[in-house]
């Protein structure tokens, strides 16, 4: 790719004396290719562990490339990594000996290439190649561009057999190597959800996820906001009413939608779907007293604040001091102001407000995150069955903690972004044995239980909880139990 200069440098015979420092610092900077944007953010995050959609979007601000290039290297980034297992099973074949030995940057590089060749049709394969065998040559020696160039040539001309679905007899292994999972990971979900709805959840998993913005009620409506959205875009982007919240918008096409005037302004916030039903559930009234107990970066929160009409307080704690400010943001943002932020240990909340004091908590806990895989892919190959167990005893303590602080009659909120059984309902069923003045509550608003029930997403009659997963509605995987205290 040439330089932003051209083929110019500045230079001419009557330089000849400069210093060759001097003459380094007038040639611009050669601008990265999607494909090097791309290998560079799946190194860090497999080297150092960087979550991938922070250090994509790092990345490409930093790249400034265009809205297409810009694309395609967050396919190659999200797309790799969702299916790293896959692609490795089928570069062993091809790479006979030390596929396991392999430089870091080499291997994302055979794994970024092959994904093009075996996932995507709209590259032809000879571009794939081709970009990979440049990369390597500016990256290491020879050797390394002809061993890369061998690799990918020979799986370009085994694409067919490549292509075709696995047939291997163990479920776990058929569905872990073909949808890129840890055996350990299908092994428990087909415990709690059999193998066919498994085999949902790991395809839904490997799916682009969708951009839903959360109107803000207190500025306009969901009808102005749409046809506001479409008009922004010059006509190109698609939206349309969410299914799951009477407050969302389905977006596509759009763009960046943290870069649109109505969401700088506060018409708007960019929130899933099913995060947005928490605040639903918990349907809190005007002039309530509040607590959501782990609330950066302040998604719930606000929307806590917006379904009050901005009467009453909500009190917004997290544990790290430096997303205090996040969440303030978020409030000045959308022009709110009764959202108190503070921080502070959520296991300590109660030596620091009045017991029985809060007509809602919530407890939107820590969790191992596993409904959000489509956004963050690295989690498949980062958490283990030991993280399931430590975060679940983290979110017994929280519990225990957080329901000394509503009074009674008043409601508690437990939810997760995770599909663990272990942190959902087993936790719930846990909490309620400790505690007998806790009971299950279903009668949630009409208005959230309407979609639910149409989709079958809840069972009948409804306990007061839901377990909602990524292929239902195409949006993350939730848990939400709402509980009244007696």
């Amino acid at each position: 790719m040439k330089s932003r200069g051209g083929g110019n440098t500045g230079t001419s015979r009557g330089n000849r004396n400069k210093k060759p420092q001097q003459k380094q610092q007038q040639q611009p900077q050669r601008k990265k290719t999607a494909r090097e944007v791309a290998l560079d953010t799946l190194v860090k995050v497999a080297e150092a562990g960087a979550y991938s959609n922070l250090q994509l979007n790092r990345a490409l601000q930093d790249a400034q490339l265009s809205r297409q290039d810009a694309g395609l290297a967050t396919e190659l980034v999200y797309g790799t990594i969702q299916h790293q297992r896959l692609l490795d099973e089928r570069l062993s074949e091809l790479v006979t000996k030390g596929f396991n030995k392999l430089t870091p940057w080499v291997l994302v590089l055979l794994r970024m290439s092959a994904y093009q060749l075996l996932m995507l049709d709209r590259i032809p394969p000879h571009a794939a190649v081709n970009e990979a065998v440049v990369i390597a040559k500016r990256r290491g020696h020879s050797g390394i561009s002809g061993m890369i160039n061998g690799v990918l040539r020979n799986m370009e001309r085994s694409l067919a057999e490549l292509k075709k679905p696995l047939v291997i007899a163990d479920p776990v292994k058929r569905i872990g190597i073909t949808y890129s999972y840890p055996d350990w990971l299908v092994k428990r979900w087909i415990g709690s959800y059999g193998e066919a709805v498994t085999e949902q959840i790991c395809a839904a998993g490997n799916e682009p996820p969708h951009s839903s913005v959360r109107v803000n009620p207190l500025r306009l409506s969901r009808d102005k906001a749409s046809t506001m959205l479409a008009e922004a875009s010059g006509g190109e982007a698609s939206v349309e009413a969410s299914r799951l919240s009477e407050h969302a918008l389905i977006v596509s096409g759009a763009g960046n939608l943290a870069g649109t005037e109505g969401y700088r302004t506060g018409l708007w916030s960019l929130q899933d779907e099913s995060s947005m039903l928490v605040a639903e559930v918990c349907a809190p009234k005007p002039g309530m007293k509040v607590l959501d107990c782990c609330a950066a970066p302040g998604g719930k929160t606000t929307h806590l604040a917006e379904l009050m009409e901005d009467r009453g307080q909500v009190i917004a704690n997290d544990v790290h001091p430096h997303k205090k400010q996040l969440i303030e943001e978020q409030a000045t943002r959308l022009g709110l102001t009764s959202i108190q932020a503070v921080t502070g240990d959520a296991a300590e909340l109660a030596s620091k407000f009045e017991p029985n004091s809060f007509d809602v908590v919530l407890l939107d806990a820590p969790c191992s995150g596993f409904g959000v895989i489509r956004r963050k892919p690295e989690i498949k190959w980062t958490k283990s069955a030991e993280d399931v167990l430590s975060i679940a005893a983290l979110q017994e303590q929280l519990m225990d903690e957080a329901a000394k602080l509503v009074r009674p009659g008043g409601t508690l909120v437990y939810s997760t972004c995770t599909i663990e059984r272990e942190e959902n309902e087993h936790q719930v069923a846990k909490f309620l044995e400790r505690h007998s003045e806790f009971k299950l509550d279903a009668k949630w608003p009409a208005q959230v239980l309407r979609p639910l029930q149409e989709a079958h997403a809840i069972a009948e009659p409804f306990s007061g909880m839901v377990q909602l997963l990524p292929q239902q509605f195409g949006s993350d995987g939730f848990f939400i139990a709402r509980l009244t205290r007696q």
